[in-house]
């Protein structure tokens, strides 16, 4: 077998007894989740340990905002193309291996950036990383579409959906234990780096692909829930212009979607990768302590997001945007509240941290399973990648290197205008996609 082989869709195999069916397949299902699951909370020891790392760059190597703004949004602009266009790359490749390859790249890339202090060339590192992180997200989402029904879709993508959290919560507490362990600053690149390749190869042991390349037969049949897909065999493997033009390019609901994603992920990142520098900048935490509040606001999303994929599957049937409506009202308050809050009262920031966390991952997840709602499970990852891409190109390049540019020019108060802004704006674009569900607005 050649190597490009093994990234190609896996062939259906014989299908099982059928008496065999029903706890093989709950077992696949178990271990299919746990595997995306442990797999992208990987991705992100290997992407958000940058945030712990800006007080640093700034301190010890006499970068100034602007700088760190300048690398952390070449990791946005390079993960939200790669999104995209890996997204389709991944609709027509093996989670097993796809997925595998970009997390040992991510790990790669962080063992060698703490060897440079060049802002360019630690901006092109972070830019490959980027790439490489684009790789994450589209292959879980074609190991749900096809291990889990539409009807229980909400919740699943929701408890792998707390892997961001997970995976962006303990870059914290690993951060603390390599400095305390190796002492240098390098050891928030090295540890994670080294522990997503470790993870890379996990995943090439336990993750597969559909349920019918292990003899299984396929969701719909064994949930006997079948919707509306707009294709006639869903099983067929789509072509990338037919992926391209025929579901996600002509699809209006679709960019209404990624409108709101991007206004959306200002919020999500203009609160999260700032968090350490404004916390010890302006609210006199230790640095420590905006560690540990860092790891605060990532743990707060779990709860909020299940909470959310809950009520848009029971509450809503299958309907992602009035949950995603009720959360911004929940955030914007949260925002405006951590911005005001004087120095001196740090529970108060906790508090709001923890709210703000709570709530903002909810619309995060939810953009991402209406996307999928909205096309056939054969172009799942095209069609997250497509909000993904308006999330971070635009959405994580404004939080990243448009706050730092306020707030090195106007200060941090001009740099929350931009963030209450961008939060009035995602709650009025997810608005517009109210019966996004049912395939038109």
């Amino acid at each position: 077998m050649s190597l490009l082989a093994l990234y190609r869709p896996a062939a259906p195999v014989a299908r099982l007894p059928e008496a065999e069916v029903p706890a093989a397949y709950e077992s696949m299902r178990a271990r299919m989740m746990a595997s995306i699951f442990v797999g992208y909370a990987g991705y992100y020891l290997v992407r958000k340990n940058f945030s712990l790392a800006k007080p640093y760059l700034i301190k010890e190597l006499g970068l100034t905002t602007g700088d760190v703004g300048l690398i952390a949004t070449a990791l946005s602009i390079a993960y939200g193309v790669s999104k995209f266009v890996m997204g389709n790359v991944s609709d027509r490749s093996n989670p097993r291996f796809f997925m595998a390859t970009g997390l040992i790249l991510s790990g790669t890339v962080n063992l060698c950036f703490g060897h440079v202090t060049s802002v360019k060339v630690m901006a092109a590192l972070w830019f490959a990383n980027g790439w490489a992180q684009g790789m994450g997200w589209a292959p879980c989402a074609r190991t749900l579409t096809h291990w889990f029904s539409d009807g229980e879709r909400g919740r699943k993508f929701a408890l792998w959906n707390v892997a961001h959290n997970v995976g962006g919560g303990i870059v914290g507490p690993i951060g603390n234990a390599a400095l305390w362990a190796f002492g240098g600053w390098l050891a928030l690149f090295y540890v994670p780096g080294l522990m997503a390749v470790a993870l890379g190869l996990m995943l090439l042991v336990f993750l597969r692909d559909t349920p019918q390349s292990v003899g299984l037969p396929s969701i719909e049949e064994y949930r006997d829930d079948y919707p509306d897909t707009g294709v006639d065999d869903r099983e067929r493997e789509l072509g990338a212009k037919e992926i391209f033009f025929d579901f996600v390019l002509n699809n209006r609901a679709l960019w209404v979607l990624a409108f709101a994603n991007a206004f959306v992920y200002v919020v999500r990142y203009g609160v999260l990768d700032w968090a350490p520098t404004y916390l010890t900048a302006v609210k006199g935490a230790s640095h420590s302590g905006s560690r540990w509040q860092f790891f605060l606001y990532e743990y707060a999303g779990i709860p909020g997001t299940l909470l959310a994929g809950w009520m848009s599957d029971r509450w809503f049937q299958g309907r992602r945007a009035p949950v995603g409506v009720l959360y911004m009202v929940g955030v914007t308050a949260g925002v405006l509240v951590y911005w005001l809050n004087p120095p001196g009262r740090a529970w108060v920031d906790s508090a709001m941290l923890f709210l703000i966390g709570f709530l903002i991952y909810g619309p995060v997840m939810l953009v991402g399973v209406a996307a999928v709602d909205l096309v056939p499970k054969k172009a799942a990852g095209t069609a997250a990648g497509f909000t993904g891409f308006f999330g971070y190109v635009a959405g994580a390049t404004v939080a990243e290197l448009g706050i730092g540019m306020t707030v090195q020019r106007w200060g941090w108060d001009a740099g929350f205008g931009l963030l209450l802004s961008a939060c009035v704006l995602a709650t009025a674009t997810l608005g517009m996609t109210w019966h996004a569900h049912e395939r038109k607005i």
